[in-house]
């Protein structure tokens, strides 16, 4: 016997051992409810993700419009102004600037381990 019809054996071994014997028409009904109440889930669960993604998408998009008049804003301004006016953040806010400066040394210091 050849090793492709002993693989050819083998095979149809293995699917005999896989096929099971054909339910019955009340097992199929039961089956065809349950394959239908989780395909309803399934479009509910679908249609709230779209819907995340909805709110996500205007969530961005808003914020892009933010940061891009802020942008504007800092585009506009001489650089001993906006030192000034970071200085003046600093005065009035020292918890939160020592804050800022902690979480951009954490990002830079990631940035540069990665190189």
């Amino acid at each position: 016997m050849s090793e492709f019809e002993k693989e050819v054996e083998k095979a149809e071994k293995e699917l005999e051992q896989s096929l099971m014997p054909i339910e019955s028409v009340e097992e199929e009904k039961l089956d065809d409810e349950y394959l239908g109440d989780l395909k309803m889930q399934a479009q509910e669960y679908g249609q709230k993700i779209q819907d995340a993604a909805e709110k996500a998408k205007d969530y961005a998009n808003e914020k892009l419009v933010q940061a891009g008049e802020k942008f504007n804003e800092l585009k506009d301004k001489e650089p001993k102004e906006l030192v000034e006016d970071a200085k003046e953040y600093a005065r009035k806010n020292p918890g939160q600037t020592i804050l800022i400066s902690a979480a951009v040394g954490l990002v830079i210091g990631a940035l540069l381990r990665r190189k």
